[in-house]
Formats: C-alpha cells, sequence, structure tokens
C-alpha cells in the first residue's frame, strides 16, 4: 500500500488508493514530534502488518531552519574566506532600510576554520594541502565539539581532492560531514557555502525523524519502506534525503505543485498558476509547459542553491492571526495559530484568525467540517471577537454585529491582499500576464479565496480539483524518483565535445546512485529495469551577466536560441550578436512510480456513474452543496458554498461552477467574460 503524507502546520494529510479509488484521511499535525501524526494516520488507514510504503513532505528541514535548532555546526574553507558566510552579499533585501542586516550566520566565527590550501579556478593545485596542516584542523575541529562538519573549499567544483581529503580525515570525529563537492559543485562560494552549511545544520535532526519513521515503518511490517519527497518535484528514499536534507526545505509545497500541474494537464488546461493556501501559508507558482526549477532560493534568509521548483511563499493561511498594529492597522500573519491552540472555532485558540473570519461571513458549514467529523464552535468564534474588538480600541471597536462584519471583512481582505501581491510578483514581475492562466486552487482554504483573487487578478478560470485539501498529499503519491545533478563548466557553446564529456559523466553518477539505492534493480518485483528517463539542461549567460537562465539542452544551437528567448522574455530585450557563455550543466534522471489515475479509472467504470441529485442545505448566509453528490456536468451559481470532507469551495456572487469529466470544479466569472 503506498501512501502520500504531508505534514502541514495544522493539519497531517494522507492520500491513499484503496478498491481504485483515492482516499483522504486528515488528523490534526504534532508539531513537537511531526511523526506521532503521520504514525496515527497510517495506522488509521493501514492493515496491521501490511506492508506500506510512506511517500512523505516533511517540514521538518523548514521548521528547524526558522526555529534555529538545528545542530552545532563547524565551517571548513579555505584559508582567508572563514567569513564569507558573515559577508554575504552586496545585495540587500531593502535598500533604504538602514538597520536591515541579514540574518546571523548558522555558524559564529569561532566555529569557522580555514585550512591552508588553493586550488585554482582551472582545478590545478597551487598550494596542496599538507599532513601537517590536515592535523592541526582535525585537532581544532575536535576541539570545537561539532554535531556536524560543513566543508567548502575555494574552486572545489574544479578539483574535489583537498575536500576529500579533509572530509576522509574528519570522519574519525563520528558526525555528519557534508562536502560542497557532493552537495553542491557549483561556483559562487557564498551561495555554495551557505548551501552546504545549511545541509549540515539540518542533518542530525533529519537523521533521527527520518531514522526512527523508516525503523517504525520496518518494524510495523516486513517491506515497509519511507521516501521523502524533494524540493525539485521528486522523491528520494529516506537515508538519502537524511544525508542531502537541503534538498526537502521545500517537500510539502512541491508535492502541491506537482499535484496541481498533473490534474490540470489530465483536464487539458494549461499554463496553470497553482494556489495552495493551508493553515499557515500560502504557496503560489507559475506553470507553463513543464515544471519550472530554480537554484536561486532562499529559505529562512539563507541562499540555498540545490535545485528546487520555483515557489514564492506568504505568510497568510487559514489559521493566520489577525492584529491590530501600533498605528492601528490590521494585520493578518505571518504568524499562525498553527494545530494548536489553532483557530477559535476548533475549540481553543483565542486569537482571530482567517478561518474564524470565513466561519463568521457563512463561508464554511460549522455541522459539516472535516466531512462532519468535527464541529466548529459559531457562538464561541463570535463571543472571542467581540473581546478583541473590545480590547482594540480602534475604528473596528464599535459595539454590536457591526463592529465583528466589519473586523471578518477586513481579516479576509488583507489576506487576500498578501495573496493577490504573492501571484504578481510569480506572474506580472516576471513578464507573465495573469489573464493567459488558470489558477488551479487547492488547500485547506484555498477556495475561500480563489473567486476574489482570479476576480482581482482577471483571471478567467478557477479549477479546485477533487480533495483539493489533501492535494499536496496527492501530488507526492504522484511523484516520480528523481535524481538532480550538476556541474560548473565555464565552457562555450562550440566546446560540444567537452559538453558532451561532462554531461556523460552526471548520467554515469546518477545511475550508479539509482542502483546503490535499488531503484533501479529492485530486487523481487520485476526482472526488467525500470525505464530511466534523462533530462539535460544548461544554465546559459551573456558573456560577463552576474546572472543565468536554464533552458533544456538538446543541441548548442538550440540551447542558446532558447537562452535569448528566455531573456527577452523577463528583462524585454536580447541581443544575438553577444557572445554567450555556458556556466552550468545539469542532468534530471527520473524512475516513473505506479499510476495513481489509470487503476482509479478502472474502478470507476465497474462502478459506473450512478446519478445522485445535489443536495442543497439553506443552513447559514448562502445555500450549501455537498460536493460528493455533484455529477459531471452539474452546474452551481453563486453566492454558493460547496463542502467536501478535505475543504470548502466559496462561490461569490456573479461566479458558477460546472464539474467536469475528472471531477473537478471549473469556476468563471460571468461578469468578467461580459464585459469583456
Amino acid at each position: 500500500m503506498r501512501i502520500g503524507v504531508d505534514s502541514g502546520g495544522t493539519f497531517t494529510d494522507c492520500v491513499y488508493l484503496q478498491d481504485g479509488a483515492l482516499r483522504v484521511k486528515k488528523v490534526f499535525s504534532t508539531p513537537r514530534d511531526p511523526s506521532r501524526a503521520i504514525v496515527r494516520a497510517v495506522e488509521e488507514v493501514a492493515a496491521a502488518g501490511a506492508p506500506v510504503e510512506i511517500l512523505h513532505g516533511t517540514t521538518v528541514g523548514t521548521n528547524t531552519l526558522l526555529e534555529r535548532k538545528g545542530a552545532r555546526v563547524v565551517f571548513v574553507t579555505t584559508a582567508g574566506f572563514e567569513d564569507t558566510l558573515a559577508i554575504g552579499r552586496q545585495a540587500r533585501p531593502r535598500l533604504y532600510d538602514l538597520l536591515a542586516s541579514p540574518p546571523e550566520p548558522l555558524v559564529p566565527s569561532e566555529r569557522r576554520l580555514g585550512v591552508v590550501e588553493r586550488t585554482a579556478p582551472d582545478g590545478s593545485i597551487l598550494l596542496r594541502l599538507s599532513a601537517r596542516e590536515l592535523a592541526r584542523l582535525v585537532k581544532a575541529a575536535a576541539a570545537a565539539g561539532p554535531e556536524s562538519m560543513a566543508i567548502s573549499l575555494l574552486f572545489s567544483f574544479a578539483n574535489p581532492v583537498h575536500e576529500r581529503a579533509i572530509a576522509g580525515a574528519l570522519e574519525r570525529l563520528g558526525v555528519p560531514i557534508s562536502a560542497s563537492h557532493r552537495v553542491l559543485p557549483e561556483f559562487r562560494e557564498y551561495e555554495r557555502a551557505s548551501t552546504v552549511v545549511v545541509n549540515a545544520y539540518l542533518a542530525p535532526r533529519m537523521a533521527g525523524y527520518l531514522g526512527g519513521l523508516e525503523r517504525w515503518a520496518k518494524v510495523r511490517a516486513a517491506g515497509g519502506a519511507v521516501y521523502v519527497m524533494q524540493s525539485s518535484g521528486g522523491i528520494t528514499r529516506a537515508g538519502v534525503a537524511a544525508r542531502e536534507p537541503v534538498r526537502t526545505v521545500l517537500s510539502g509545497p512541491a508535492g502541491g505543485v506537482v499535484g496541481a500541474h498533473a490534474v490540470a494537464r489530465r483536464a487539458g488546461i494549461a499554463p496553470i498558476i497553482s494556489f495552495d493556501m493551508g493553515g499557515t501559508s500560502t504557496d503560489v507558482s507559475l506553470v507553463e509547459d513543464a515544471l519550472r526549477i530554480t537554484g536561486e532560493s532562499v529559505v529562512a534568509g539563507f541562499p540555498v542553491g540545490v535545485p528546487m521548483l520555483d515557489i514564492h511563499t506568504v505568510g497568510a493561511g487559514g489559521g493566520s492571526l489577525a492584529r491590530i498594529d501600533a498605528g492601528g492597522a490590521l494585520r493578518v500573519g505571518p504568524e499562525s495559530a498553527g494545530a494548536d491552540p489553532g483557530p477559535i472555532c476548533y475549540g481553543r485558540g483565542e486569537l482571530p484568525t482567517v478561518t474564524d473570519a470565513n466561519l463568521l461571513l457563512g463561508r464554511l458549514d460549522p455541522e459539516f467540517f472535516l466531512g462532519g467529523e468535527m464541529r466548529l464552535d459559531l457562538e464561541r468564534t463570535r463571543r472571542f471577537f467581540r473581546q478583541f474588538l473590545k480590547r482594540a480600541g480602534t475604528g473596528f471597536s464599535r459595539s454590536g454585529p457591526a463592529g465583528v462584519q466589519a473586523l471578518t471583512e477586513g481579516i479576509v481582505r488583507v489576506a487576500n491582499a498578501s495573496m493577490e501581491k504573492a501571484i504578481r510578483v510569480i506572474s506580472i514581475e516576471r513578464g507573465h500576464d495573469p489573464r493567459e492562466f488558470t489558477l488551479v486552487s487547492f488547500g485547506g482554504a484555498g477556495g475561500l479565496h480563489a473567486c476574489a483573487l482570479a476576480a482581482a487578478l482577471r483571471i478567467p478560470r478557477v479549477l479546485v480539483p477533487q480533495h483539493p485539501g489533501a492535494l499536496s498529499a496527492l501530488g507526492i503519491l504522484l511523484s516520480d524518483a528523481v535524481k538532480d545533478y550538476s556541474r560548473t563548466v565555464m565552457l562555450q557553446p562550440g566546446d560540444t565535445a567537452r559538453l558532451a564529456r561532462h554531461f556523460v559523466e552526471l548520467e554515469r553518477r546518477g545511475r550508479g546512485d539509482l542502483a546503490s539505492e535499488g531503484l533501479l534493480t529492485p530486487a523481487g518485483r520485476s526482472p526488467r529495469r525500470p525505464r530511466c528517463s534523462i533530462i539535460r539542461s544548461a544554465d546559459l549567460r551573456y558573456a560577463g551577466q552576474g546572472y543565468e537562465f536554464n533552458v533544456p539542452w538538446e543541441s548548442a544551437a538550440q540551447a542558446v536560441e532558447a537562452f535569448h528567448r528566455a531573456h527577452q522574455l523577463r528583462y524585454g530585450y536580447s541581443d544575438s550578436s553577444r557572445p554567450v557563455e555556458i556556466v552550468n550543466v545539469r542532468v534530471r534522471l527520473t524512475i516513473p512510480q505506479p499510476s495513481v489515475w489509470a487503476a482509479r479509472e478502472r474502478a470507476q467504470r465497474r462502478v459506473g456513474s450512478s446519478r445522485a441529485a445535489p443536495v442543497m442545505q439553506a443552513r447559514g448566509c448562502h445555500p450549501i452543496f455537498r460536493r460528493d453528490r455533484l455529477r459531471p456536468g452539474d452546474r452551481v451559481s453563486g453566492p454558493a458554498v460547496i463542502t467536501e470532507y478535505s475543504a470548502t469551495t466559496f462561490l461569490p456572487p456573479g461566479f458558477a461552477a460546472r464539474v467536469d469529466k475528472r471531477q473537478n470544479l471549473v469556476i468563471a466569472d460571468f461578469g468578467l467574460r461580459n464585459a469583456e
């Protein structure tokens, strides 16, 4: 049994296939130990003793960075470059804020060690690492009391011989070792060092967490296994993720983008903007023909150079807390009520959240939350909103229902403004017109806000898939096994022989790693080797530029032409007469996983498509429809609420939804259509 699991800030979602039908199970997350919620959910959905494969999207790495609760790291670099982590780059996130400063490095100055050695940019050794220097380094590292080691020498991507020698000598300390020639063999010393330090910072905690989960899966049933979702949109073995946890820091959001792309492609819809609003944050991503991957991410203020899906996150979710700032303005997020205590309506929280506001506006059915498993406390929510207004002492503090109504509408508007800005960042600011896209809305709270965002950005269509509150878990279940490799080469497009050699070497390394993990030769399952697809790409720039674009690589001419087009789209100009430089080459190896869709469609054909009349209830401010009673071809006009186990969708006046043949809700604003 294969189970996709997404650990969120409020709920842990499980998606699995049973009798050909996709099933969803949601349990409250356990932030102090996320594995407890996973174990509970798996025990509820899988028969005792049955072998299970857990495909897991984890937030442990992200939370460890945000909370600064990682390992005690000792950083080793070329002598004279010990302060690379503190100096960083000249770029300032807030140019005119004189008090702004980057986050404190994860490694303080006393645990940054320099080693006397030097490698040239072409890989030649200028100053050889001596045995005496190596012994001194090991002694100094041991005295620093490390829990994890990070090694990033100057130009080690061109020749890693010194890094290998240092890593071998430090093994006697018995702590995890992260070396840049393995984690990120690319140029730019600051970004490379930052990535390796993040990996070392997360490694002990992730190894303990994933190791415990993997041991539980094996003890529970013979053949149990744990896979982890990577930020790049593919799964890998838990043991590999424990060694390179930096590749999992956007694990859960990546599953959502994969799921959104998959359901939109099955519905024949492209391009899309994925909109994932959960309990703590909102993640948005733009997808045209294929998933967009970047190597220039910043997580918790630290550059991370490994491949990640291009996802933009803001602190606006269903559990985001409302407050009044010192100037009397209403603010929403980024602080969240999370799973404990949660929103007011869940029974323990006492501060207003976005979920509470939606309940008071009649957009949630208090009797059918989580399919009726949980009842939302409407009266308690009203009472605490009134208490909040009394404490606020602002224009919101009008007594009676009018003040509560103004507060609830204000909370929703402020949250929508934050999410609208996030969508503008990934679309308009990068040369894309949102009017040419479909908004794929999911997450537990996405359907409550999708129509308002589509109207504000003039997006013509919204797609809400089945089980939207668990689409990230479904995306993880659908994900293929993926390996990403890269190398800085600094070559000209005409150096075809050398470029081909680099690609072949990366592919050989990838096949070897997949074989060592048992993914290319699944003993006992099939006598034939699974199909392994390989995608080549390269990072190109105009000679002398400080930034580059990643483009597919079929030939040098094709890649250069694709680079000119990408530059024109992003910056409004290109120059085919300027020389182009190839900075990095990249290889992605993919092994397809068992299809969920085929088994599901076979089951649906057996069951048939018996009609059941849509059930409409008049409870609350708006008509309420049960989504499980809607069938392909049914239409619902707003204002209306469509409720289901994992989420709720709100249709404002002027919007209408139809159910397509894949059971998706396809929503359009007919006022917008008529205006155009």
